[in-house]
């Protein structure tokens, strides 16, 4: 069989007909995507002149990236703010999405889903100014607690620091962990677990047993969409975190459009992405071990 013919053969098929449906988007995430990621891979080698980009290989962007201990810290922050914020909102959207799954009339749901996606009718940045507002020397909290007697005079560890960007990014990503989780216990078949009752196991060892083994893709799902935006976050950590509060993309951006040194910008940002691939691996690794053992 010559090459026109298997050509002919394969153009005719349904994977030739699945590629060109895909081709379109493939070609924009192409674009789009790859190619971006691909400059800042490529200027991470570069050497940084003053105002001009030195066309020299070079690894000592990598080496400052990871050496100085001014970045190990910001590294470490931000992984610590969002693996923070990342069990805060997994925590605390749980038990809304179980409760929207298992109580909630069927009629119903969808206006609970309705009611959840509220914040997204604001601006990301409004909301972030309102919790400015909000955890400010002056603002509700400290107002409230001092006109109730609480307090004598206003709490300074709940803004311009680690704890703020926490409890902004939490209320900003909660919709991202619930949705999911939710759909995750929508799939649930309920006769498994009135089987696990008529066993004669406990509520709790129920739910231990059978409920959140099954609901895990969606808490895999919701970890993963909450932790890897909330790392790279740059707009909470500049308004709300102060020097205290700043993680790496605030990094990247002095170096990007303070300094003009796109070389350690860049090698910053690939080192952030390679860490949080690595997180995420392990992570959805240690799950599907979880899961086998549950099995």
């Amino acid at each position: 069989m010559d090459a026109r013919t298997r050509w002919g053969r394969f153009s005719r098929s349904e994977a030739a007909t699945g590629l060109k449906l895909i081709s379109p988007t493939a070609l924009y995430a192409l674009i789009m995507l790859a190619v971006p990621l691909a400059a800042i891979v490529a200027y991470s080698f570069l050497t940084d002149g003053y105002l001009e980009i030195i066309w020299t290989p070079t690894l000592e962007n990598y080496a400052e990236a990871w050496g100085d201990p001014l970045y190990r810290q910001v590294m470490l922050r931000s992984l610590m703010v969002a693996g923070l914020v990342t069990l805060a909102t997994v925590l605390l959207a749980f038990p809304v999405a179980y409760y929207v799954s298992f109580y909630v009339r069927p009629g119903r749901k969808s206006l609970w889903l309705f009611l959840i996606t509220i914040p997204f009718w604001t601006s990301y940045l409004i909301r972030v100014f309102l919790w400015k507002v909000i955890l400010g020397f002056n603002g509700v909290v400290n107002s409230s607690l001092m006109g109730l007697g609480i307090i004598d005079e206003p709490l300074t560890f709940i803004l311009y620091n680690v704890n703020a960007v926490v409890i902004t990014l939490a209320h900003a990503y909660a919709p991202f962990a619930i949705l999911p989780i939710f759909v995750a216990l929508e799939k649930i078949d309920r006769s498994l677990l009135e089987a696990s009752r008529d066993l004669g196991e406990s509520t709790f060892m129920t739910f231990w047993r059978v409920t959140l083994p099954l609901a895990m893709p969606g808490v895999v799902a919701a970890v993963l969409i909450v932790f890897i935006p909330t790392i790279g976050d740059y707009v909470t950590p500049q308004l709300v975190g102060g020097p205290e509060g700043r993680m790496i993309a605030n990094a990247i951006q002095l170096q990007y459009l303070r300094l003009d040194n796109y070389p350690l910008g860049s090698a910053l940002a690939v080192s952030a992405m390679l860490i949080v691939t690595a997180v995420s691996l392990i992570f959805v690794f240690l799950n599907r071990r979880f899961l086998r053992v549950k099995q």
